[in-house]
């Protein structure tokens, strides 16, 4: 039986430019490549957890124009629900301009449009196919008091939560309490913590909470209230680091809902992020359940 997953997020329309390097405040560089396609980092999340055979469904908003249909073109060509997808009639679909330089590092500008029209009322719509989900999947390119509405949402329907505190902002002790499981990077801890420390246990709320640091080409550590630990990832040639987090969250989603152990949890989710940054873009370049499993094999 596939893993059933909910995801509560954005969507946004990847505008991607490649360049040498990074420009720096007031200067212009010259693109090499320019490109659009699907993104946002609840779609994303979304797509990285359908492609590796689960049944997925969303909860979001995009606008009645172009960049919309192109996300509802993306999700029913992946066997995404949609049914509690709403458009927008004054907002514009949120749009994300990346710009990529050689080494595969990138900057994003979000202009988050009608992702920032995700109501309480929006998540509470979907409580029922909440209530029938392995977990729910949550971000922070929507309004804080949604994300916070659909943690105590799901806590009351006792359904398990990924929350992806990204992009950085600090959240209130409490909302980061009812998260079963927490992935921020390095600059989201210390947003949220005010530091990255050595021991990640103290932080961790109550017994029931997993608090996990991915940590790019070193992998990803992991702290219970009984204990820590930390799995590396896998070598590849770095293409493109955008969507990375979300690749290894949707992973992470799936084999949590397959009922994985911990540090196997977290290897598939490594394996899924490895092969992303193999590819360019975002959506596009989330693998497939195959290449995972050959990856995984691999060593």
């Amino acid at each position: 039986m596939s893993a059933t997953i909910v995801v509560v997020g954005s969507f946004n329309l990847d505008m991607i430019t490649t360049m040498e390097r990074l420009p720096q405040p007031g200067e212009t560089v010259q693109g090499r490549r320019f490109s659009t396609g699907p993104g946002g980092k609840g779609s994303n999340q979304a797509v990285a957890a359908a492609r590796l055979g689960a049944e997925v469904s969303f909860v979001g908003r995009i606008g009645h124009d172009p960049w919309g249909d192109v996300a509802l073109a993306c999700w029913q060509e992946e066997g995404i629900n949609t049914d509690h997808v709403g458009r927008d009639a004054e907002l514009a679909t949120g749009v994300a301009p990346i710009w990529v330089d050689d080494e595969g590092e990138n900057a994003i500008v979000c202009a988050l449009g009608a992702n920032l029209a995700l109501t309480r009322e929006h998540v509470d719509a979907a409580a029922d196919r909440i209530a029938a989900a392995d977990i729910l999947v949550l971000q922070l390119e929507v309004p804080l008091d949604t994300v916070a509405h659909a943690l105590k949402l799901a806590q009351k329907l006792d359904v398990p939560c990924i929350l992806n505190p990204a992009p950085a902002q600090s959240l209130t002790p409490e909302m980061l309490a009812l998260a079963s499981w927490l992935t921020p990077n390095e600059t989201e801890l210390a947003t949220l913590y005010g530091e990255t420390p050595e021991d990640l246990g103290p932080l961790v709320t109550h017994e029931g909470q997993t608090l996990i640091q991915t940590m790019g080409a070193a992998g990803a550590r992991w702290a219970t209230q009984s204990g820590t630990g930390q799995v590396p990832a896998f070598e590849v040639d770095v293409l493109d680091t955008t969507g990375a987090g979300d690749a290894f969250n949707g992973g992470l989603a799936v084999a949590l809902a397959e009922g994985r152990e911990l540090e196997d949890a977290l290897r598939l989710a490594n394996a899924v992020a490895a092969l992303s940054v193999t590819r360019p873009g975002t959506a596009p370049a989330m693998p497939g359940r195959a290449e995972v499993e050959a990856l995984l094999a691999s060593g």
